[in-house]
């Protein structure tokens, strides 16, 4: 397929990648400070057990000009959420009704906003599990596992992207899916404050606690809301907590698979609020305070990591110091 990633940064760079190794035609639409070093040294993608593929930059459409979207067969947005609006304009001016567009993004408002500005495309949510990280330019390293889950629709998109390196599947709920995916996510902001890597924290039992606590905030608001929850995790989503909070060692035997993650994984949030770039706490956090306040459900541990991202701290913190 003819295939456009749509705001090209670390999950499209990687995604991108691997369309492009599976002999799709993969165009990268994105800002030249993530296409220079592409156009310069083509672009690499590794993974935490032991993936190394090199696509050379002849082999890939690199563009930063809204009219490569003209051609597309298939659009997959991959921006952050603020972003979405504009590049929903972007398709709505030069992508014909008939092409697919799929939202690889997180969050639960992107697809939205997509359908609303494309009313006469097939919109389809997805879910990408895994975290993809810089470590260098042209080249991104993922550092956890999953497979990438996409709304069923017409034409097999599933099987027509699924590789071995890039497993692609269809869910009948992809919302319960995108719940599941926030719910885990959550803990993108409390390992950004962290200064720990996800193993790190995960190792640790006091911030395990804290990340128990905010899923068990989260999914009491989701249930009150009505909003069944895939789990993401080989777990599921109400046990989760609970074997959060067991003792290190316990854990570290019951939960050997949330472990497979590179040893120095840390999430997006944490490279976007050491940068000064915007981060999706809104996203994130802010969908569970919202969605809350319409439940009556207080929110405070989502409210307080909010704020601590919104005026970020000089110094990594504890458990101890975010809970006061």
């Amino acid at each position: 397929m003819k295939i456009v990633i749509a705001g090209s940064g670390s999950i499209g760079c990687y995604c991108g990648a691997l369309m492009s190794e599976a002999g799709h035609n993969v165009t990268l639409f994105g800002r030249a400070r993530i296409l220079d070093p592409i156009r310069d040294k083509g672009l690499t993608v590794t993974d935490f057990s032991d993936l190394h593929c090199h696509v050379p930059a002849r082999d890939l459409t690199l563009t930063e000009d809204a009219a490569c979207l003209t051609d597309a067969e298939l659009v997959i947005v991959t921006v952050k959420a603020g972003a979405t609006a504009t590049m929903a304009g972007g398709i709505a001016q030069h992508t014909p009704s008939s092409i697919p567009v799929m939202s690889w993004q997180n969050g639960m408002e992107n697809a939205r906003i997509l359908r609303t500005a494309l009313p006469e495309h097939d919109v389809r949510a997805g879910m990408v599990p895994f975290n993809v990280v810089p470590l260098e330019p042209a080249c991104f390293h993922r550092a956890t596992s999953g497979e990438i889950v996409v709304q069923s629709g017409p034409g097999a998109l599933d099987q027509i992207l699924s590789s071995v390196d890039l497993p692609v599947i269809e869910s009948d709920d992809i919302e319960a899916v995108q719940w599941g995916k926030l719910v885990i996510n959550l803990n993108n902001a409390l390992n950004a404050l962290s200064g720990l890597t996800l193993k790190q924290q995960l190792l640790n039992r006091e911030w395990r606690c804290l990340m128990a606590d905010q899923m068990a905030e989260a999914l009491a608001v989701l249930k009150a809301a009505g909003h069944p929850v895939v789990s993401t995790t080989p777990l599921p989503a109400w046990m989760t907590p609970y074997i959060l909070r067991l003792p290190t060692p316990i854990f570290t035997r019951i939960a050997a698979r949330m472990l497979t993650i590179d040893p120095s994984a840390r999430t997006s949030m944490a490279y976007d609020l050491s940068a000064g770039r915007p981060t999706e706490i809104d996203s994130l956090q802010g969908e569970i305070i919202r969605l809350g306040a319409q439940s009556g459900v207080a929110t405070p541990i989502c409210q307080t990591v909010r704020e601590l991202i919104e005026t970020p701290p000089a110094a990594p913190m504890s458990p101890g110091q975010i809970l006061g």
